[in-house]
């Protein structure tokens, strides 16, 4: 089976039984998310947070304390998506397949919208999307851009980056800001170094992708500016998705299209 033809229940049940890849062209129609776990004493305070920076941090869903499903996720929050990162005072401990072992009473877990679910209107606008094409994770990079602060979280803006002709940029322009709910429009494009950005061949997460001739690199707000957050702010616990390996939820990316 294709991966873009799976259904959400059977994309989780291959990563439930250990298929761990970046999950970009999944269950095309489908709402991917970034996920991160806080104990309840951090999650008011991160809901601020992203009540603040809502173009990065797009909160799609919340659970109760200790829930392992959500109201858009019928799986199991704690199994079902391919690859996780374990956060302990703000250092990466681990990346693992499955966190059940860690799960808690009193875990929150946040479904944030995802870049990925704008992935094939761009495609079908006729816009090029560089890591789909090469089979890698969309690269990612920390900016020099602060977040708004909240309680006991802070950190930088981390945007992904998409490469495309410049006559094409309008049309990326046009095609995502139809999608508020899930980063919407880009936050910068052309040159990085005005982002803090040095070189686009190191992203910070995921896997660089060529920029041919004639192409300008274009940003977008991402979903792991939370875990930027997480290594700045040194919460005792966090439970995050490992870049690009995204929760596929039962939300239809249509449902977060605006006219």
């Amino acid at each position: 089976m294709q991966p873009a033809t799976m259904t959400p229940e059977q994309a989780r049940a291959a990563f439930r039984a250990g298929l761990r890849t970046p999950t970009a062209g999944y269950s095309s129609g489908w709402t991917q998310a970034n996920l991160l776990t806080l104990p309840r004493a951090d999650a008011y305070d991160f809901l601020l947070f992203a009540q603040r920076n809502p173009r990065s941090c797009p909160v799609l869903d919340v659970t109760e304390p200790g829930e392992t499903a959500a109201s858009i996720f019928a799986g199991d929050l704690r199994t079902d998506l391919p690859a996780y990162r374990i956060y302990r005072d703000g250092e990466l401990v681990e990346e693992c397949g499955e966190v059940t072992g860690l799960w808690r009473d009193d875990l929150v877990s946040f479904l944030i919208g995802c870049s990925f679910t704008f992935e094939a209107a761009l495609l079908e606008a006729g816009v090029p999307v560089r890591h789909i094409e090469q089979g890698v994770n969309v690269p990612m990079y920390r900016t020099n851009r602060e977040c708004r602060p909240a309680g006991a979280l802070a950190g930088p803006l981390v945007v992904s980056m998409r490469p495309m002709p410049a006559d094409q940029v309008a049309t990326a322009v046009r095609v995502t800001s139809r999608y508020p709910a899930v980063h919407g429009a880009p936050v910068h494009i052309g040159s990085p170094a005005e982002l803090g950005v040095r070189d686009l061949d190191a992203p910070d997460f995921g896997e660089p992708v060529p920029i041919r001739p004639g192409e300008v690199p274009v940003f977008w707000a991402c979903g792991v500016t939370p875990q930027a957050a997480v290594m700045r702010s040194r919460p005792a616990l966090a439970i995050g998705h490992a870049p690009g390996h995204m929760a596929v939820t039962d939300a239809r990316d249509s449902d977060h299209l605006v006219p």
